[in-house]
């Protein structure tokens, strides 16, 4: 059984664009437990269309764009943590923005990651600053005893910044997906099979 929970150091950083290939390569079906902001094509809308995989449905669905907890308080919507259990069978779980995003005002997504037990994908960017938020998000995981399965770039190549993180952070730098532009499933498919090696994941 293949089952990943893919996070990341920040939001906007690519996750989705970067789950989405993945799911495609190994023919993960995907969830995002929970989706805030709905006016624009929802993360799950993306993966359906790019991966081509099942997409399992929202747990919760969150009109207001912001993090899940503040979204649900705004929305009107309680967020019960025991309701959030990941479907059975090969899986990969996209969670909101970065790792200590709070699912709750007691929860953090971290705090579910421990909890399931399922190797997490830390999504990093290239772009400055990335050495500080890639370790202190390991960091955070470490601390929970969440099992990190590796570190995934997203961006253009900054060869010392990429080494330097999985060597202090003694984490498994897995490759790094360039911008994919146009964005289609075939040019995202190519381009994750040219800087990705798909045993790493199997």
């Amino acid at each position: 059984m293949t089952r990943f929970v893919v996070t990341g150091t920040d939001t906007g950083i690519g996750k989705t664009v970067f789950s989405a290939a993945l799911a495609g390569a190994l023919g993960l079906p995907y969830w995002k437990p929970i989706q805030s902001g709905l006016e624009e094509e929802t993360d799950s809308e993306a993966v359906a269309r790019l991966a081509g995989v099942r997409v399992h449905p929202e747990t919760w669905r969150l009109v207001t764009p912001a993090s899940p907890h503040l979204a649900a308080e705004i929305d009107g919507v309680t967020i019960d943590p025991d309701a959030l259990t990941p479907p059975p069978g090969d899986l990969l779980i996209e969670g909101a923005g970065g790792a200590l995003v709070p699912v709750t005002r007691t929860l953090l997504y971290a705090d579910l990651f421990a909890r399931w037990q399922i190797p997490v994908i830390v999504c990093a960017r290239t772009a400055l600053g990335t050495i500080n938020h890639s370790l202190l998000t390991i960091e955070a995981l470490k601390a929970r005893n969440v099992p990190i399965h590796g570190i995934a770039f997203i961006g253009e190549a900054v060869p010392d910044s990429e080494a330097i993180i999985a060597a202090l952070s003694g984490t498994k730098r897995l490759g790094r997906l360039p911008i994919v532009d146009p964005l289609t499933s075939d040019n995202l498919a190519a381009a994750f099979a040219a800087n990705f090696d798909r045993a790493d994941f199997l």
